[in-house]
């Protein structure tokens, strides 16, 4: 009866590539709610204070730390951004 709903996919040819969490300084406020909300516990407001992308390995890209931001200063940046 569900084999009608399994559809038979082949995986993605090149790698899929979500994005990394980029800041803006001017904006950072120093509240660290980016980083007390990071469910893998990365230090989000260090990379905000100095305008860096969240290039860590251990980022799951879940947006906690976008959406918590009360000054706008995170954003999604995608290789198409750059």
């Amino acid at each position: 009866m569900f084999k009608r709903l399994k559809k038979e996919t082949s995986p993605p040819t090149e790698p899929i590539h979500l994005g990394l969490v980029a800041a803006d300084a001017t904006r950072c406020i120093q509240c660290g709610l980016c980083g007390y909300n990071c469910p893998v516990g990365i230090p989000v407001r260090d990379y905000a204070r100095q305008g860096l992308t969240v290039d860590d390995p251990t980022c799951i890209t879940c947006g906690n730390c976008i959406q918590v931001c009360p000054r706008g200063t995170l954003r999604w940046e995608t290789k198409h951004d750059a």
